[in-house]
């Protein structure tokens, strides 16, 4: 995943990471999906950003399995943070 700019993956994990931190003090971990699925909108964007997380993780997949890495960490932080597992991912030195 070479191709996105690494000090862009680098601004948006800080960024959104620091956003994220905040909001999951305020409502926490549970609160934050009730929030994602509290009507049909929010629920629509939840259901898209999981989309998303699913292709990007089967590219991961690929993308560790050409390397000789492991994707198992990959898959776990992707789960439990979302788009941020993939930010970390983007950034992590190969």
């Amino acid at each position: 995943m070479s191709v996105f700019p690494k000090p862009l993956a680098w601004l948006l994990l800080v960024v959104f990471g620091a956003f994220s931190l905040w909001a999951l003090l305020q409502v926490g971990y549970l609160g934050l999906w009730q929030g994602g699925l509290a009507n049909v909108g929010a629920t629509q964007i939840t259901i898209d950003l999981v989309i998303c997380c699913a292709l990007l993780l089967a590219y991961m997949a690929r993308d560790c399995r050409a390397a000789g890495r492991a994707f198992w960490p990959w898959l776990l932080a992707v789960l439990a943070l979302g788009s941020l597992g993939v930010l970390a991912y983007l950034v992590w030195p190969h």
